[in-house]
């Protein structure tokens, strides 16, 4: 057996996908929160979630080009929709949403934000690399939306937008996601957070 096949075959070991069933044991619990749920929100294997009504789209500046170095705050530009006011997303362009719901995850839980189905199938996909949610995480979900079609997608506030499933680890963390030291940069948000990369930039200087 190959490595690639022997480190395929421990991720299946340490790690298994909650159902249904085990997802509603962890909300019960209080392990797990999503702040509102929807009452058909949960899935056989995910949690359906919703977009909320704040986008930051990108705007044109004096920058000749995005330096990772430097807070990007001024790239960005806060847009709110009214509740059956659509937001359209041009063909080629990324946009930053967020969701609804809040999500606290406990130190032995980890999640992945995916894209529906239905929405797939329109050319918008909901994550270019963000997929990931860290044990420990507490806030709303950042999400990076992109229309890879021809034809511009309205979206409305409250629809469907991305499923959330979960994934129990072998063993607890030992420092969850917001632990001092960690650089956790995005713990505690409430809506679409521009990128913090400079802050790992930062940490470096303060290191040296």
């Amino acid at each position: 057996m190959g490595e690639r096949e022997s480190a395929r075959r421990v991720i299946f070991v340490v790690m298994s996908v909650l159902s249904d069933r085990s997802i509603r044991e962890e909300l019960a619990k209080g392990r797990i929160v999503i702040d509102p749920l929807w009452d058909d929100a949960i899935q056989p294997a995910s949690v359906d979630l919703h977009l909320d009504r704040v986008f930051r789209i990108f705007k044109v500046t004096r920058r000749p080009y995005v330096d990772v170095r430097e807070p990007t705050d001024d790239l960005t530009e806060r847009v709110v929709v009214a509740d059956d006011e659509p937001f359209v997303v041009q063909p080629g362009t990324f946009v930053l949403a967020g969701t609804i719901e809040t999500i606290v995850l406990p130190d032995d839980i980890v999640a992945r934000v995916d894209g529906k189905s239905s929405l797939g199938r329109l050319g918008l996909l909901v994550h270019a690399t963000a997929g990931y949610v860290d044990p420990g995480w507490s806030g709303k979900l950042t999400l990076e939306l992109s229309n890879q079609s021809q034809m511009p997608i309205a979206l409305y506030y409250g629809m469907k937008i991305a499923q959330l499933s979960f994934y129990r680890l072998s063993t607890p963390v030992e420092r969850p996601y917001g632990s001092p030291g960690l650089g956790s940069k995005y713990q505690g948000q409430k809506e679409p957070t521009p990128s913090r990369a400079y802050q790992d930039f930062l940490d470096d200087r303060r290191r040296s």
